[in-house]
């Protein structure tokens, strides 16, 4: 019994010693070594690291790559009459910035620590979405959350078990720009297997192995270990199966901005009756190298996702979205999950109740920013989560709001 005893505990520490090993690794490969670093005062560390460094240059298709410092186009101003012109203050700021700025020649890179590491599911899924299922078509819950229209264009949005969206569509053209101006929010989290967004996803490729570009901003307790909202970025080629990640977490993205941290928090959040705050995400298509490019705020350029890594997106998006997605491995189980999206509140709260997308752009060849001639809403659970195009007049152009608490009494 003894002995039996002590084998067990030699095969725990044999574990534990491999899992370390294997930790550090990771975090080797992650954490490139910092010329300066920061520490902000929300308890994350900011490493600023040369630029010809960074994570991006580890990926195969990217060993050879010359980095572009900038883009090499340009899109043609909005005449005064499509502008909106009743903008909300945007003065959202990354919390890091307060703390310290880096080094011309390095970018900010938020530091991954071994706890980050240990809460993800296994060291190779960490930084990326859980894979998509979906509900067969055959079933109640596909059939009653079917395609939408599209100036009667049939598109079919397919019920995913482990997630649930409050979106703005559109289809029908090539695209290869998309824009929003985000209201900023903290929703509830009520569990860390799940999160919760608001953003812009530029889409191509086949349903279920697509190809997507996205930004904007995410609660993510597992991810980032806390419930902050953060800025994030994402990319995928295969519909989040095994490519593609969260940020820096894995290589692809080239960051050009020294001070841009992808990850970081935000602030001041909006409030429920009070101040309205938002940020303008855009994402576009260099036509003459075909990397997409990131520009957030006032244009602020912050790098751009190499086109070499895509086969579809080398091209065009086929669809794009704005609105929120929450994800919870109990998405369709009863009781539902308490996890909100955006502010917490319905659409129907609309302007400083409501979180929502202003602005919403597409650009096309003509390299101009346009708002989209087709869309639709979609919200696969309406009564958990809703989106609302409200058009308030003839003169004002439709602003999107989507959200929801989750659980509630219509949503049990």
């Amino acid at each position: 019994m003894t002995m039996l005893i002590f084998d067990k505990v030699l095969h725990a520490k044999a574990r534990v010693t491999r899992q370390t090993l294997e930790v550090d690794m990771k975090l080797k490969l992650l954490n490139k070594p910092a010329v300066k670093s920061i520490k902000s005062s929300d308890g994350d560390i900011i490493d600023c690291v040369d630029i010809y460094k960074q994570p991006a240059f580890d990926h195969p298709a990217l060993r050879n790559h010359t980095i572009q410092m900038k883009p090499s186009f340009s899109i043609a101003s909005e005449t005064p009459s499509t502008k909106d012109e009743t903008k909300s203050e945007q003065v959202v700021y990354q919390i890091w910035q307060r703390s310290g700025s880096c080094p011309q020649g390095t970018i900010p890179i938020r530091r991954i620590r071994s706890e980050d590491l240990l809460r993800a599911d296994s060291l190779e899924r960490y930084g990326k979405k859980s894979p998509i299922t979906y509900y067969e078509t055959n079933t109640t819950t596909a059939q009653a959350n079917g395609p939408i229209f599209i100036n009667n264009t049939k598109v079919a949005l397919a019920q995913q078990v482990n997630r649930s969206a409050a979106l703005l569509v559109t289809v029908g053209y090539n695209y290869i720009g998309a824009q929003g101006d985000i209201n900023l929010w903290n929703p509830h989290v009520a569990s860390p297997d799940e999160y919760t967004t608001a953003q812009i996803w530029l889409k191509a490729g086949i349903s279920d192995g697509f190809e997507s570009i996205e930004a904007g901003w995410v609660v993510n307790p597992k991810l980032y270990g806390d419930t902050q909202t953060r800025l994030f970025i994402y990319w995928t080629l295969d519909a989040y199966k095994s490519t593609g990640c969260f940020d820096l977490t894995c290589t692809g993205f080239v960051q050009t901005n020294p001070k841009i941290a992808l990850g970081t928090a935000l602030g001041p959040i909006s409030s429920d009756g009070g101040p309205q705050y938002q940020f303008t995400v855009s994402i576009n298509m260099d036509p003459n190298t075909s990397n997409w490019w990131l520009k957030l705020g006032d244009g602020v350029v912050a790098g751009y996702w190499p086109g070499t890594l895509f086969s579809y997106l080398k091209h065009s998006a086929i669809l794009v979205q704005w609105g929120g997605e929450v994800y919870s491995p109990n998405m369709w189980t009863h009781p539902h999950p308490q996890t909100a999206m955006g502010s917490g509140e319905f659409a129907s709260s609309l302007h400083g109740g409501a979180c929502y997308i202003k602005g919403v752009r597409i650009v096309d060849y003509s390299m101009s920013l346009k708002y989209p001639e087709r869309v639709n809403t979609w919200a696969d659970q309406a009564y958990c989560y809703s989106a609302y195009n409200y058009i308030e007049g003839y003169t004002v152009e439709p602003v999107l709001y989507f959200g929801g608490p989750g659980r509630n009494t219509l949503c049990p």
